[in-house]
């Protein structure tokens, strides 16, 4: 959604090794996106795919496209289902269980719908969708659709006969395929007809390439995440997009020419002495997104905690007196932590199932109002979110698309000391511990002494204010009991060593 006074300036951070972008708006980084060289995402990338099971209890398939798991395809996403038995028309087609679509050995095309996620492999259709700046390409289908965002039925109806016109003056007895995109709705019919030769000329490229080659085999990969920046992220908002690199500068200078020479105007090579992202305190804001605690101009914060199944975002009032009374100190804390968590959000990229459990209100005008303050603040979010309002448990429930990896997953690994678990055991804890662990050891064994090796904490513990426990230990047990600093040893890491 464009906000006519809004102004957004994209950072485009490019090295060796990775490339990053910045959305900047109001001087605060509202959106990252983040490209190694080496973990390159695959959703959009074109396959030559091998099945190689079939699982008609799934009603689904998995596939070697050459990646180290198999990609896994649901009927849902075969195209040839949608078909009826002569391969023509959608409507009324007979639903065709996927055994008899698909067999073990088949060479299928396929694109990957959505990455690699944990140990989860890529998810895959069939049916193969290229995006340009305006449109989408559907070289299988045969239809133009138009996007759901576009909503006045005149100038749909006229979209779509301007599109149809193009696509036929381009060649008549090429595919109709195609969705119009939100940012094709002002469009020239010259931009149009770029488009269309544009994606016409990447099908022919992958039909040339799929006739020549032997499955598994890579077809087409998706554009590199600083030309998608141009093609999806650029809006009439844009005002500046910069770049820290001569080289992919001019890249992107010959991309833009080529396909979209509106967004040419807006790049800017940076000079400044300052590396681009310090500039703009983007690193900054990397490493507070990567915090759990998030702080308000208000004195309040937020705790925000992602697990497997879902995100919880905690709103606090800290510090914060309100002016007038407590109830105006919530209310004016959960209005400013529904824009904070909008933000946060799309910075560290959070999907799924979100639970938010703002600080409690007695009102129910106040609640309706924090409500509203978040749906506006998540209305300019580029991923579907759905908000359901506050549950019966006073917590506000909704969901936001999963796209991608979130940032923390992207940039960071669980802790090898605690194992994700975010806390350790104390240094009293492990000392109890070893003395169970001697007490046990020596009921099996008869050293000449045992000796305690463990960290500098749990060491200095016994010898002071553990030390009557630990000589107790070895009165009842009659052996001697030796203690042995290992600086390399965490909290919780201990070894009882037999003498």
């Amino acid at each position: 959604m464009n906000n006519p006074g809004l102004q957004e300036d994209l950072l485009i951070n490019i090295t060796p090794q990775e490339t990053r972008v910045a959305l900047i708006t109001h001087a605060a980084v509202q959106e990252l996106h983040i490209e190694r060289t080496l973990e390159r995402g695959l959703a959009g990338n074109v396959y030559l795919g091998r099945v190689v099971r079939v699982l008609p209890g799934m009603q689904s398939a998995f596939v070697d496209i050459g990646l180290e798991r198999a990609a896994f395809l649901h009927v849902a996403d075969l195209w040839q289902r949608m078909l009826g038995s002569n391969g023509e028309g959608r409507l009324n087609a007979p639903l065709v269980p996927i055994e008899k679509l698909v067999f073990e050995g088949q060479s299928l095309l396929v694109q990957v719908i959505k990455d690699p996620i944990g140990a989860k492999g890529a998810r895959l259709s069939s049916q193969i969708s290229l995006a340009g700046r305006l449109l989408v390409h559907l070289p299988q289908d045969g239809h133009i659709g138009i996007s759901q965002k576009i909503d006045d039925p005149a100038l749909r109806d006229a979209l779509r006969q301007r599109l149809t016109a193009q696509a036929q003056a381009h060649d008549p007895g090429a595919s109709l395929g195609f969705i119009v995109r939100t940012n094709a709705e002002d469009a020239s019919d010259a931009e149009l007809l770029d488009d269309i030769g544009y994606l016409r000329k990447t099908w022919s490229t992958i039909e040339a390439r799929m006739r020549q080659a032997q499955s598994p085999a890579l077809l087409y990969q998706e554009l590199s995440l600083a030309q998608r920046v141009l093609r999806d992220l650029v809006t009439d908002a844009t005002r500046s997009i910069q770049i820290d690199s001569r080289e992919n500068f001019e890249r992107l200078q010959a991309f833009a020419a080529d396909y979209m020479p509106g967004v040419a105007r807006l790049l800017q090579i940076y000079h400044g002495e300052r590396p681009l992202f310090e500039q703009y305190n983007v690193d900054e804001e990397i490493e507070k997104a990567l915090g759990r605690r998030v702080d308000l101009k208000s004195g309040g914060y937020l705790i925000i905690d992602q697990t497997e199944a879902m995100t919880t975002v905690d709103v606090n009032t800290g510090g914060f007196v309100g002016a007038r009374n407590f109830d105006d100190t919530i209310f004016k804390t959960n209005l400013e932590a529904a824009q904070a968590i909008a933000r946060q959000l799309r910075l560290r990229n959070l999907g799924g199932i979100i639970l938010i459990d703002f600080i409690d209100m007695g009102s129910a005008q106040h609640r309706a109002a924090v409500l509203d303050e978040l749906k506006k603040s998540l209305a300019r979010d580029r991923v579907k979110v759905s908000v359901n309002g506050f549950s019966q448990l006073g917590l506000v429930e909704m969901t936001r698309k999963r796209t991608r990896e979130s940032l923390a997953h992207q940039l960071c690994e669980p802790c090898p000391i605690c194992i994700g678990q975010g806390q350790v055991k104390t240094a009293r804890t492990t000392c109890y511990d070893i003395l169970r662990e001697i007490l046990r050891e020596a009921k099996q064994f008869s050293p000449r002494e045992f000796r305690i090796v463990a960290s500098n904490a749990v060491v200095d513990l016994f010898l002071e204010e553990e030390s009557t426990h630990l000589a107790e230990l070895s009165d009842f047990i009659g052996k001697p009991i030796a203690l042995q600093v290992e600086p390399g040893y965490v909290q919780h890491q201990f070894d009882i060593v037999l003498l």
